[in-house]
Parts: structure tokens; C-alpha cells; sequence
């Protein structure tokens, strides 16, 4: 299967949702791979907690493969380099988790029928070895979506891939507005779909939302602030949940709802059951919605007629 991470903002948890995400397919069994497309800023090192050297990567990148500076993508297995204290030893029965990042300060660079060909190779190769490749999209309507969209397109090389797009926004009334406006707006992900010839209710049904960094204003956080303060949140987010609605991203189109998190607030990481469980630094829920999203990527049910 092949995911793209995409958002209209930064900002939204996109990177380190997806990161963990692949991270959770990883524990569950499948062989992931990440592909680090944010050509603006390349962060996905960082989320996986990698060493240094790997953190510095110049000429060797995913950058460098699609410009045609070189034959292959530098390649990390994330279970023997990182420096996570608790993704040292691979646990039993998970599947492989291997990282392409993108080069430090590689920036955005515009596409064309080269960078089409090598990220279709690419691609085409990864799915022969993997059972999931999460592709972290740069913000916005970006080069790397255009070739994301190119690729996917009838003819274009990867159409015959089952594809998913995931669509993230923090939980408030200006990123429901540009994530509704980045998938259904005059330059967004379906009228550039039309564009190259995608059919419309397909790629329509291959995309689904994450709301990230979501109050959740039943737990004994929240039980602090003030009768009116609380009451003015509620208003907030019935209001916000109105506005999902209408501009068409409301619950029957989310497949995940991640809490807010002080640990991915602070330090934007993976979350591990020994964050939960043993450190008790991370939220249960927040465990939760991330299993429940790494399941619900693969159920149909969730996915309308796919």
C-alpha cells in the first residue's frame, strides 16, 4: 500500500504522526518504509531519533536520487541506528522499518518528466519489498505533490497501487479551513487530480483526515480551567465540529483523531508503550487513536466503496 502525508499548514503533527504511523505497521508485523518528500524541510531523521551522521544527510538523499544526482536514495534501518532507548533491540515479530530521507537544506525544486520516471522506479522497487510506504508530503500544493499526483494517474506508473491520502489539521477553525481548502479548493488535491486525468470519486474516496493536537475536554486536564472557560471551549467545538462539516472533512471522513500530547508537543517523537506504561510521560489515548489509525488504514470499511 502506498500512503501520502499531505497538509495545507505546517504545524499540523503530519511528519510525526505519519513517523509513528509507520511506526506502529512496523510493530503490527508489515514491512514499512518511510520516503521523506517534505523538500522544504526534511525533518523525519529527528522523528526517528537518528544519530547524527544520519541527521546531516548532503548528496545522498531522496532530493539527489530525484534530481538525478545519483543512482539510489540513501537508505536507514531505523531498528539498528536509532537512538531511541526503546527501538534499540527490534521486538519480536515486527516487520522491517527502514527510512529514506530527504537531503538537509535540499528545498523545493520543480518536477518534470525525470523526476517522474525515478520516483515511479523508485516506487516500484519499494512495493516489491515492503507492505507499506508512507510518503511525507511537503506542505501545501508543492512540487512533491504534483509528482505525487503525476505518479498515481492513469498511465502515470504507480495507478495500479492501492494509494490512501491522509489529509492532517490541528483542531481549530483556520486549519479545518485550509485542509478543506488544500483537498476541495480551486488548486487543491482533486482539481489537480482532474487535472491528470485521476477519476474524481476515486481519488475522492482514497482520502481521509486526521485531526491532530485535539483537546479532549472530558479528561482531568481540562476538569482545571474555570466553569466559563470550559463552557467557552465546548462552544469552540461544537462550533468547529459545524464548520468540518459543512466544508465536507466532518467525523464520516476522519479516520483518526489524535489527542493533544504534551510529549509530541515538546519533542515530536515516537510514542512507545513504555512512554505509557512504564515512564508514564504519554497518554493512554493517545497510544490508542495511534493503533486505531495504523488498523483503520488497512480496513475497507472505514474507506467507503475502496
Amino acid at each position: 500500500m502506498l500512503v501520502f502525508a499531505a497538509s495545507d499548514k505546517g504545524g499540523t503533527g503530519r511528519s510525526v504522526t505519519s513517523a509513528n504511523l509507520a511506526y506502529r505497521s512496523a510493530l503490527a508485523g508489515d514491512d514499512v518504509c518511510f520516503l521523506d518528500f517534505d523538500f522544504g524541510s526534511p525533518t523525519a531523521t529527528a522523528v526517528f531519533d537518528l544519530p547524527a551522521d544520519d541527521l546531516d544527510v548532503r548528496g545522498t538523499g531522496l532530493h539527489s536520487y530525484l534530481r538525478g544526482m545519483i543512482g539510489a536514495p540513501h537508505r536507514v534501518d531505523v531498528w539498528t541506528r536509532t537512538e531511541h532507548p526503546d527501538l534499540r533491540d527490534r521486538p519480536s515479530g515486527s516487520g522491517r522499518l527502514v527510512l529514506f530521507p530527504g537531503d538537509r537544506s535540499g528545498g523545493e525544486f520543480v518536477t518534470g518528466d525525470e523526476q517522474l520516471h525515478r520516483c515511479v522506479d523508485l516506487v516500484q522497487r519499494l512495493h516489491r519489498e515492503f507492505d507499506l510506504i508512507v510518503v511525507d508530503l511537503s506542505a501545501g500544493r508543492s512540487y512533491a505533490m504534483d509528482l505525487a499526483l503525476e505518479a498515481t494517474a492513469p498511465h502515470g506508473g504507480l495507478d495500479r497501487l492501492k494509494c490512501r491520502w491522509l489529509v492532517f489539521h490541528r483542531w481549530t477553525h483556520q486549519h479545518v479551513r485550509a485542509a478543506a481548502e488544500l483537498t476541495f479548493g480551486e488548486r487543491g488535491i482533486l482539481r489537480a487530480g482532474e487535472a491528470r486525468r485521476h477519476r474524481t470519486e476515486e481519488l475522492s474516496g482514497s482520502i481521509r483526515f486526521i485531526r491532530a493536537a485535539v483537546p479532549d475536554l472530558d479528561s482531568p486536564l481540562w476538569s482545571q480551567v474555570t466553569p466559563s472557560q470550559y463552557a467557552w471551549l465546548r462552544q469552540c467545538d461544537r462550533r468547529l465540529e459545524r464548520l468540518a462539516a459543512e466544508l465536507g472533512i466532518g467525523e464520516s471522513r476522519v479516520l483518526a483523531s489524535i489527542p493533544l500530547e504534551p510529549v509530541l508537543q515538546w519533542q515530536e517523537r515516537l510514542i512507545t508503550d513504555a512512554d505509557v506504561l512504564d515512564r508514564r510521560i504519554a497518554g493512554q489515548e493517545t497510544l490508542v487513536s495511534l493503533g486505531e489509525l495504523a488498523r483503520r488504514l488497512y480496513d475497507d470499511s472505514y474507506w467507503g466503496e475502496l
